[in-house]
């Protein structure tokens, strides 16, 4: 548990200089006002560097506040949505991921970045990350993976890495300013070890300051000559790296491009070889979807507004923490415009007056996770440090399982989700009832898509031209008398459900099953999976069935909904 909470704890006790702030304790701060933003986001990054769930208690030894201080920042996250109480424990929400993803878009680099990276993953065959500097460290800001690797390799969007541990750190310290190698040096001396970097494995003895600045200017030197640096099992035992820098119009680096390959594959002379050419063209692409017109970023869809700041003061009292809320407000609504926001747009995308938006843009550029270009303000890359490894990892099943426990608790009948999977609806995630006639369905039960509500709702969402060959596909039995099996009788119940925005299935899989279910489309509009609820069919008819708990799982399926669009605005999400 070296880097579960009491990782997290130690981490927030020892923060390195230039990878984090840190918060001195309950009074810290600049005044009432601001006091209380610092200390959320303090307990915010504790929480997203423990391996595991936390509880007030935890965050009380971690952070050094009180816990009173503790118990309100909680009850202020979890209102907000960034946190999610289950039990005594607290759990980060995908909401959470609303700072990241203003950073991404404000900036404009994974749109800039996601097509090339793709198209360098396939060339080459091996994982690749974009990267770029935050303090004077590396922070992972891209990636992707060769389809169909049983273990793929490689980081995640958000993990920080130490400069003087990969080829990434080293291409981007040869465009280093001094206050930045002095906050290099610094960090170094306060945490020798690596501890503060979950992400990479610890040192097992620290090494000689003197010894590791000879070397990493060396190798700096060597890529400010070479154009691009190597990683020989530096950053992990086995694994080799080679990057190139992505510059800027003035020609200082901006990223840069990694690809990261197992020593059982390239050694890193071989990996130079193999992947340079192809990364050097890569890397000018983006340059010129950035800055340029020969390669202008594609269309894509706008940025998920964040919904302005809302005083629940009168609802949850004293519970209710308003300037961090506010403060929170202000930094998700940077996102709204690549290039970012002025500070009276600021104001207004955030729903607050001129004063309160800079005070709390002034603190969180203090606290470096906002940057100011001129007259705008933009989030920085610091910002992915909430959370945003961690929950770029989280699958459907994964963001939809909590929904579906809040639905079963209030509908009192089981809960699952399921994807179509050829003429299979496959299930992926599930919640029980304790009651006796609860089905015995698991995770990864397959059952015909014709004759369940799920398969209903995911049939019809496919092009109407396509019902005809995947009902033939289908080839429909009768498993009960009510089975409907012939196309007509199919295509119009496809018809309904397509119409009506959901299905009920009546004693059709089983004799005496029930089911009813709506679809959970993506970002685009795409039925990607669909959420039920089954249950035993007694004596309310199927149309009260319908009546009483269409509205709860609509609204299931829209929170699920919610969340997938926020997970998925940057980082692909396994929906299967």
């Amino acid at each position: 548990m070296a880097r579960g909470v009491a990782g997290a704890q130690a981490g927030a006790s020892k923060r390195p200089t230039g990878t984090a702030p840190q918060t001195a304790g309950p009074e810290a701060g600049r005044g009432e006002a601001v006091g209380p933003l610092e200390r959320g986001l303090d307990v915010l990054r504790v929480m997203a560097d423990s391996a595991e769930a936390v509880r007030p208690g935890d965050l009380v030894r971690a952070t050094g506040l009180a816990r009173s201080a503790v118990d309100r920042i909680a009850a202020t996250l979890v209102h907000l949505g960034y946190v999610r109480a289950e039990g005594r424990d607290l759990v980060l929400a995908p909401r959470l991921m609303e700072f990241g993803n203003a950073y991404l878009d404000a900036s404009g680099l994974s749109r800039a970045l996601r097509p090339s990276l793709e198209r360098l993953t396939r060339t080459l065959d091996e994982s690749v990350s974009a990267i770029v500097l935050d303090g004077c460290d590396a922070r992972i800001v891209g990636t992707a993976v060769p389809p169909g690797r049983v273990i793929p390799l490689g980081f995640r969007v958000g993990d920080l890495l130490p400069s003087e541990r990969c080829a990434a750190g080293a291409v981007l310290a040869t465009g280093w300013d001094p206050p930045t190698r002095e906050a290099w040096r610094a960090r170094r001396a306060a945490d020798p070890l690596d501890d503060g970097f979950p992400a990479v494995p610890t040192r097992p003895t620290a090494p000689r300051p003197d010894r590791t600045e000879a070397d990493f200017a060396s190798w700096t030197t060597a890529a400010a000559a070479n154009g691009w640096a190597l990683d020989d099992q530096l950053v992990a035992p086995g694994l080799v790296a080679l990057a190139v820098p992505v510059r800027d119009p003035d020609g200082r680096p901006v990223c840069a491009i990694s690809v990261l390959a197992h020593t059982s594959r390239h050694s890193a002379d071989d990996l130079r070889a193999h992947a340079l050419t192809e990364m050097n063209r890569a890397a000018q692409d983006i340059a010129d979807a950035l800055y340029g017109t020969s390669h202008p970023l594609p269309a894509a869809p706008p940025p998920i507004a964040a919904p302005a700041y809302t005083d629940a003061k009168p609802e949850l009292g004293p519970s209710f923490l308003q300037a961090l809320a506010r403060g929170l407000a202000v930094l998700t609504a940077l996102g709204g415009q690549r290039g970012g926001l002025t500070l009276a747009e600021a104001a207004e995308a955030a729903g607050l007056s001129y004063q309160s938006a800079r005070r709390n843009l002034l603190t969180l550029s203090e606290l470096s996770y906002v940057e100011q270009h001129e007259r705008r303000f933009l989030p920085g890359p610091r910002v992915l440090e909430l959370g945003y490894a961690r929950l770029s990892t989280l699958t459907l099943a994964d963001i939809a399982r909590p929904h579906l426990a809040d639905l079963v608790a209030r509908v009192r009948e089981s809960a699952s989700l399921a994807v179509l999977d050829g003429a299979e609806v496959r299930y992926v995630a599930r919640v029980a009832t304790g009651q006796i006639t609860s089905a015995r369905i698991t995770p990864g039960t397959r059952l015909p898509a014709y004759a369940t509500s799920m398969g209903r709702v995911l049939l019809a969402d496919l092009p109407r031209a396509q019902w005809p060959e995947r009902i033939r596909s289908l080839r429909p039995q009768a498993l009960t008398p009510h089975t409907l099996t012939s196309p007509e009788a199919l295509t119009a119940a496809f018809d309904q459900a397509a119409h009506d925005g959901f299905a009920l299935v009546e004693q059709e899989l089983e004799a005496g099953l029930r089911s009813l279910a709506v679809p959970v489309r993506d970002r685009s509009g795409r039925a990607v999976a669909a959420l039920n609820v089954a249950m035993h069919a007694g004596p309310e008819s199927p149309e009260q069935t319908r009546d009483s708990m269409l509205s709860a799982l609509r609204a299931c399926a829209a929170r699920v909904e919610a969340d997938l669009a926020l997970a998925s605005a940057h980082v692909p999400v396994e929906t299967g």
